[in-house]
């Protein structure tokens, strides 16, 4: 029998804003930052997916500086280290940055963000430098206390490479708008969403079925406000799907309890 790979722990973050009110005034659907992977990259080659990676070990170094965060209290390493790496790797990949200068209580603004990004982002993406050093020269503390755990899932072990991910809800800071690095990603756009959904179903975009499932999930919630909230009052209940035969056809099995409108699932 194979050995079952150890699953890699990993974080995501879907970045939410509102969208704009219609000529009417109703207002718009809730949007969330989605990126399209490069095909050539090896996990999730092509794939429309929320930003986000692997948790580096350098990631942990950033735990014992306690300076550089906010809202970690009570946490162990392990949970600090996802949501360090769930901010880190926004960054890196959309630019987009959650943290605070030191001695605020304000998130970063749009300018000062760009700034960071347009000196530091390159470098960290090439590991040319460490997210310690970005934030220390900076100025900057992480905003841990914005991430709202939403969701974990597990590859199934059956799986050659597996991941342990996390996902996290955080409204988008103000005016910062995201892009992709034209490297492991090849498109950005927010969108709400129904729209991914539908672009899946039709063929426009290639959706994990982790995506797809968490995209039906916050379809549900009116506005940024509401889907926190939400995610807040519930309990994350870890899913690992697993495959299953029925009547010759393929389902996923996930368990009922974690939220996702049912158990069994069609391939």
């Amino acid at each position: 029998m194979a050995e079952t790979a150890a699953a890699r722990p990993a974080s995501t973050i879907l970045l939410l804003r509102d969208g704009e009110a219609d000529d009417k005034g109703r207002s718009g659907e809730i949007e969330v930052f989605m990126m399209v992977r490069h095909h050539e990259i090896e996990f999730s080659s092509g794939a429309l997916v929320f930003p986000g990676g692997s948790v580096d070990a350098a990631d942990r170094d950033i735990i014992a500086r306690r300076e550089l965060y906010a809202g970690g209290e009570g946490g162990d390493a392990d949970a600090l280290s996802f949501k360090i790496a769930a901010i880190r790797e926004t960054f890196e990949e959309s630019g987009i940055l959650l943290a605070r200068p030191r001695g605020s209580r304000e998130l970063i603004d749009a300018e000062q963000a760009a700034r960071i990004e347009a000196s530091h982002r390159a470098a960290l993406t090439e590991r040319k430098t460490t997210f310690l050093d970005v934030l220390t020269e900076s100025g900057m503390v992480l905003a841990l206390d914005q991430l709202v755990p939403y969701a974990r899932w597990i590859t199934p072990e059956a799986m050659p490479k597996r991941y342990d991910t996390w996902f996290f809800l955080a409204a988008a800071p103000l005016g910062q708008l995201g892009a992709h690095d034209g490297r492991e990603s090849t498109d950005s756009l927010w969108l709400s969403p129904r729209e991914a959904v539908a672009g899946g179903q039709s063929g426009r975009f290639k959706l994990p079925f982790p995506t797809t499932r968490n995209l039906i999930k916050l379809g549900k919630q009116p506005d940024v406000r509401a889907a926190i909230e939400h995610a807040k009052r519930s309990t994350v209940v870890t899913v690992m799907p697993e495959l299953t035969r029925i009547n010759g056809g393929r389902q996923l099995r996930i368990p009922l309890e974690a939220g996702y409108d049912g158990e069994l699932f069609e391939m």
